[in-house]
């Protein structure tokens, strides 16, 4: 029998299929009894769970990352779908397809390697082109880019996510540079390209989207930083003359204030108008896809609005039905 995938599921459904736990939390009621509340995701979307009545024994025998086979019934509760387990067990990885749990792009992930390609071809400053290519002939390096998210929760997480956010940057940029003649575009595009590169170091994906340690203790800005630092070296060995420091600076820079703001995890604000330019951008790419992405996979059709997002800080219109649209007043 074929699974059901989580965007399939509807309210008062029974459901026995398995789900990777990407969140748990053993969690007591008001009574005091212990209940475990987690995460159960396949590739197109996830769902809260809670057991009720379980103890330590059963929330210890698996852990977030594990495939489990999960038994129960589909609520409705505060506008969102929620799995009330009566059964929860581990199982082994041998015995899932993988393809069914993790989410993809949609788009063609050697389409994307390939547009991305053609835009770096158009840097003409030769110390940044070599930069450039210096990361390109790293295989190791090309596959993580073409294959980790670009986050673990919220924008473009899913697999190729990280690849499809730089190439939608680059053609944003490429469209808005010929209205701001003072910003160098062999900067912005370098910018564009290796502000998340850190992210092939600090995310895995092998089962679940998660944290290395390196990416726990260190995180994907300064990983960027260091794998820039090294490129360079071998760029000046590919032009034979040493990398120019103030160029270095500015790329370094855009890495370090990406985020925009020192409370956003950035060490420094963007001071150059390549950065700026680089900081707009990343925002308004990772909020745009956030929104569409939690307006499309809301799917309680009785609410206008989505549930209230802890990351966005805020609840996002859907728009009316279209028997209120139509309605009389």
């Amino acid at each position: 029998m074929s699974r059901r995938f989580v965007h399939e599921l509807a309210d008062g459904e029974a459901v026995e299929d398995l789900f990777l736990v990407s969140d748990k939390q053993l969690r007591a009621n008001r009574n005091g009894n212990l209940y475990i509340q987690a995460d159960l995701r396949d590739r197109t979307g996830v769902i809260n769970a809670r057991l009720w009545n379980a103890g330590e024994p059963l929330f210890r025998s698996f852990d977030v990352g594990d495939f489990v086979r999960a038994r129960g019934k589909v609520q409705l509760f505060q506008g969102a779908l929620q799995l009330i387990l009566s059964h929860l067990e581990k199982i082994e990885p041998g015995a899932v397809e993988l393809t069914d749990f993790l989410p993809h792009t949609t788009q063609d992930v050697g389409v994307l390697l390939q547009k991305l390609k053609d835009a770096l071809r158009k840097i003409g400053d030769p110390h940044l082109r070599a930069l450039v290519e210096c990361f390109l002939m790293d295989d190791g390096f090309v596959r993580d880019f073409c294959t980790v998210p670009a986050g673990v929760r919220n924008h473009h997480a899913y697999v190729g996510g990280l690849l499809e956010h730089v190439v939608t940057l680059l053609d944003a940029a490429e469209r808005l540079l010929p209205l701001y003649p003072d910003v160098d575009p062999d900067l912005l595009l370098v910018g564009v390209f290796l502000h998340d590169c850190g992210k092939v170091r600090e995310l895995t994906c092998k089962k679940a989207f998660a944290y290395t340690d390196e990416g726990q203790l260190v995180g994907h800005i300064t990983i960027g930083v260091e794998l820039v630092t090294e490129q360079a070296v071998e760029a000046a060995k590919l032009t034979g003359e040493p990398f120019p420091a103030e160029l270095l600076l500015r790329v370094k820079h855009m890495i370090l204030s990406h985020h925009g703001q020192l409370d956003f995890g950035s060490p420094v604000v963007p001071m150059t108008p390549e950065a700026m330019f680089l900081a707009a951008l990343d925002n308004l790419d990772a909020k745009v896809n956030t929104f569409t992405r939690d307006i499309r996979e809301d799917r309680n059709a009785t609410s206008a609005w989505t549930p209230y997002s802890q990351s966005l800080q805020r609840r996002l219109f859907k728009g009316l039905a279209a028997d209120a649209e139509d309605s009389p007043d």
